[in-house]
């Protein structure tokens, strides 16, 4: 008969169970630290490549629209420095979508200076990564409201990466479009792609 109370008691778990324990810990710490890296990368390569494509854009045609129903590089603009705003001031403890935020406004066509629409533009930026360069592993999976949808911190970012990197293409093009035969490629220039993969030795 076994001792009474014997069976009773809990088990310590072995050395080699806390060992595994540990190292998923910092797997997974390690796994966070590196994602943070890496869309900060990624955005700050969209936002160069947004910034390349504007300095190209001659004066007052950074209000130039295709038709009425299009936007301009500057609707686009204020479009995006108004979701970064909205989306990033007090980023843990209110809605993504402010009550300050007037939306249909920025969508509504006017007149800015390039300087004007590079302010906005800055100052989108600065807001959002002052989020980004605050970001530790452990706030990826805090909650957030997005229009009182909860998110985690992870997949409001993701959802933020889409969003910005759609409107920077339709910036990219449209500034190649003004432009014309005086665009500079951003990345390879056409018909070039051989001889840059021969320098790689590929």
């Amino acid at each position: 008969m076994p001792v009474s109370g014997a069976l009773d008691q809990p088990k310590k778990p072995s050395f080699w169970r806390c060992q595994s324990f540990l190292i998923l810990q910092k797997l997974s710490l390690m796994i966070e630290s590196n994602y943070i890296a890496s869309v900060k990368a990624q955005f700050s390569q969209y936002r160069a490549l947004a910034e390349k494509a504007m300095a190209q854009v001659p004066g007052d045609m950074i209000n130039w629209q295709y038709n009425e129903e299009s936007n301009s590089i500057a609707t686009i603009v204020k479009h995006m420095a108004g979701n970064m705003l909205s989306r990033f001031t007090d980023f843990y403890t209110s809605d993504g979508e402010k009550p300050w935020r007037d939306r249909d406004g920025e969508f509504e066509q006017e007149d800015l200076s390039h300087d004007a629409v590079m302010a906005l533009w800055r100052k989108g930026w600065e807001c959002f990564m002052g989020v980004l360069d605050s970001l530790r592993p452990e706030d990826l999976t805090r909650k957030v409201l997005i229009r009182r949808e909860e998110h985690s911190v992870m997949e409001a970012i993701n959802r933020q990466l889409t969003h910005y990197a759609s409107h920077i293409g339709q910036i990219i093009f449209l500034s190649k479009m003004i432009c014309g035969a005086e665009w500079n490629s951003l990345t390879i220039p056409k018909g070039q792609s051989r001889a840059f993969n021969q320098k790689l030795g590929l």
